[in-house]
């Protein structure tokens, strides 16, 4: 039983990361798509705070306070009774909401969400990325390639 909470903590730490890291807009066009929306109580907020970022020396050195950023939070139950949580980085609200909502169907359907509304966001972050790589790719120069000038 403990082997299958880790994994179910697992898939929904993977979901958030997803949600969390995609663009409000692509969020809102996927979560307008959802045809079946619960009705849900606000727990806590939304609302804006500040976490501590933290960094470290060369990758792997001592742990420093770098600065601050600005989070939003919402925490929702929804009809059914589950409760979730929804964490963003930025001052936006109705996106930590949505996520709120959809981590509570996650805990209900995790099946359906991730095929729905995971799934979606996950291969626009990959695409995003590749496009991002390849823009990076084009501006690499290969100093060994050059022609010196004691030829």
């Amino acid at each position: 039983m403990q082997q299958a909470n880790s994994i179910d903590a697992t898939r929904r730490k993977a979901a958030l990361d997803v949600l969390a890291g995609a663009p409000a807009h692509e969020l809102a066009a996927v979560w307008d798509a959802w045809t079946d929306k619960p009705d849900f109580t606000r727990v806590r907020g939304p609302e804006v705070g500040l976490v501590m970022v933290r960094g470290r020396a060369g990758g792997g050195g001592a742990p420093f306070n770098l600065g601050e950023a600005s989070v939003s939070r919402a925490s929702v139950r929804i009809v059914t009774g589950q409760l979730g949580h929804g964490y963003c980085l930025g001052r936006d609200l109705a996106k930590a909401e949505v996520i709120a909502v959809i981590d509570a169907l996650w805990q209900r359907s995790p099946e359906a969400v991730e095929a729905e509304i995971v799934a979606p966001l996950q291969a626009l972050a990959r695409k995003t990325d590749q496009q991002r790589r390849d823009e990076t790719a084009a501006t690499r120069v290969d100093f060994f390639t050059m022609v010196r000038g004691d030829n």
